[in-house]
């Protein structure tokens, strides 16, 4: 369906996507990691046709971006980071005057329309306005919108960003049924959980290259261990200077040295990657520590998003 091979986008002298290869097959879920400024958008922008590369290929259903923009687009569906909605029109309105930039005719739009609508569950809203409508409603009639033209392939920019855990299960379970039909879904998420939910394959990306790539399980099973084990210890009594606590804490760090694969330390906790969580939480009490709190986990998709990308926010 989609297929990149050293693929590079720059903007001056700033290079925003610095030569990657993926591949996405048909009917694949396939989602982009990544902190701010890592190429995401950019690379979803050179996917829609709507910005060029600067070089390396890029080919869309057997088609050259570079040469086939509007065959492309034709084919498919865009769901953007914000909704692009007419407030001033109708729900169903919205999607009836998109689908006539198709070529749709008007009766067909009208069919489509109210079959997208019963999809989305806003059969009940077609005739209301746009405007009052909650956030997750219109991120629901953004996607069906994106179906009108009976898209092969839908891009999803963060589509759930903003929205309460509710509104993002009722989109998650839209952009399943999607890709039971055969839809192929390519999105962006900052939500590991969703990325996990969504994405059959994903790749993590940081400053502007792809650092890793695989299922959701085998990022975890290749980037983290089974387990994590979180510790929170006792800081400094009231009173007590920084120097104080920093000491104690760099005492606390020194002594669990060796369980586990790797730890790292937060400012608010000790993390500790094992295979067992429990045994190494037994080795901390043997050896004296007594944490305040402490917390046995599997291992997510989010510990190797980090561990890939690093804890530090990028402007």
């Amino acid at each position: 369906m989609i297929s990149a091979r050293n693929l590079r986008k720059e903007f001056g002298e700033f290079v925003a996507v610095d030569g990657i290869d993926f591949d996405v097959a048909p009917g694949e879920s396939f989602g982009f990691l990544g902190p701010n400024g890592a190429g995401k958008t950019s690379t979803m922008r050179m996917i829609g046709c709507v910005s060029p590369a600067t070089s390396g290929t890029l080919q869309i259903f057997g088609l050259d971006t570079a040469t086939n923009g509007a065959k492309i687009r034709a084919r498919m569906g865009v769901v953007p980071q914000a909704d692009q909605l007419d407030s001033e029109l109708t729900v169903v309105e919205n999607l009836v005057i998109y689908g006539r930039y198709f070529d749709i005719p008007r009766a067909e739009c009208k069919r489509r329309a109210a079959e997208l609508l019963e999809f989305v569950q806003l059969g009940e809203r077609a005739n209301e306005r746009v405007d009052p409508l909650s956030g997750g409603m219109k991120r629901r009639l953004t996607i069906a919108r994106s179906l009108m033209s009976e898209p092969d392939l839908l891009l999803l920019d963060e589509p759930t960003t903003g929205l309460d855990p509710q509104a993002r299960h009722i989109l998650w379970d839209r952009l399943y049924r999607l890709k039971q039909r055969g839809v192929t879904l390519v999105l962006t998420t900052h939500y590991m959980d969703e990325a996990e939910q969504l994405c059959d394959r994903l790749v993590v990306m940081d400053g502007g290259r792809i650092v890793a790539e695989g299922s959701p399980r085998s990022l975890i099973d290749q980037h983290a261990t089974r387990e994590v084990l979180e510790l929170r210890l006792q800081r400094g009594a009231v009173g007590e200077t920084a120097d104080v606590a920093a000491l104690e804490d760099a005492s606390a760090v020194a002594s669990i040295a060796g369980i586990g694969d790797r730890h790292e330390v937060l400012p608010d906790r000790i993390l500790i990657y094992a295979h067992d969580g429990e045994a190494a939480l037994s080795e901390v009490h043997r050896r004296g520590i007594e944490p305040v709190g402490s917390l046995v986990r599997r291992s997510s998709l989010e510990d190797v998003f980090l561990r890939l990308t690093g804890r530090t926010l990028i402007d």
